[in-house]
């Protein structure tokens, strides 16, 4: 006879393994973090950790994957706004996201710690599909509104979304250097607010708007990251 599973049990004793390894996680790093301190937290057998996750590789992506779940959950009245235009929505989703980050600063610090680590290849390009599969539709939709509205001149909506996430996914890595680089200080945040502004314009003359239309990152962020 088939054991049942409690799904509301289920999801509690699975959300304890995810508590515990995100505060492993922020005070130890990933990399030093090992199953076993998890399982010693939460006074649980390996058998019970294999039965949420089958490695230490999928208990990070879960990490972020909750992370990510909460920043679109945060964002959702935003997209769901019927008063705001194409333009206030992306810019307020990327204040949103940016706010929800900097109250997690020893979260996603450590992510990108984890996220730039030479053995951690699988995982990037993972979270890199994690990324796209929940900013892209939210992108086109958005797209799609711009244009019905006049705002924006792109090609085909669902394609250029798929562009404009190539290029966040792009400035997700070099952002990662460039707070690397500010820590070691060998770049300048002239140079910080130069190459953020690159990428905001090139963002504006993909979706056809004049320069200076939109506001992805503004000075406040910028200075809490890299000044």
């Amino acid at each position: 006879m088939p054991r049942t599973v409690n799904v509301a049990e289920h999801a509690v004793r699975k959300e304890a393994f995810l508590d515990v390894a995100q505060r492993l996680i922020q005070t130890k790093g990933y990399e030093a973090m090992s199953i076993q301190d998890v399982l010693d937290e939460l006074d649980a057998s390996r058998g019970a950790f294999y039965h949420y996750f089958d490695s230490k590789h999928e208990l990070l992506e879960a990490v972020v994957d909750r992370f990510a779940d909460l920043a679109m959950e945060s964002v959702a009245p935003i997209l769901a706004d019927p008063q705001l235009s194409a333009v206030q929505k992306i810019e307020r989703v990327f204040a949103g996201i940016a706010r929800l980050k900097a109250e997690q600063k020893d979260l996603v610090l450590a992510i990108m710690d984890a996220w730039m680590s030479d053995g951690n290849a699988l995982v990037r390009e993972k979270l890199r599909h994690m990324t796209s599969s929940r900013l892209g539709p939210m992108l086109s939709t958005v797209i799609q509104q711009g244009v019905s509205d006049g705002l924006f001149n792109p090609g085909a909506p669902d394609e250029t979304a798929l562009v404009l996430m190539t290029l966040i996914q792009g400035f997700q890595e070099i952002a990662g250097d460039i707070f690397v680089a500010r820590q070691a200080g060998t770049m300048t945040f002239e140079a910080v607010r130069r190459t953020f502004a690159a990428y905001t314009e090139a963002f504006e003359r993909i979706l056809g708007i004049t320069k200076g239309s939109i506001t992805l990152s503004d000075e406040a962020t910028l200075r809490f990251w890299f000044d």
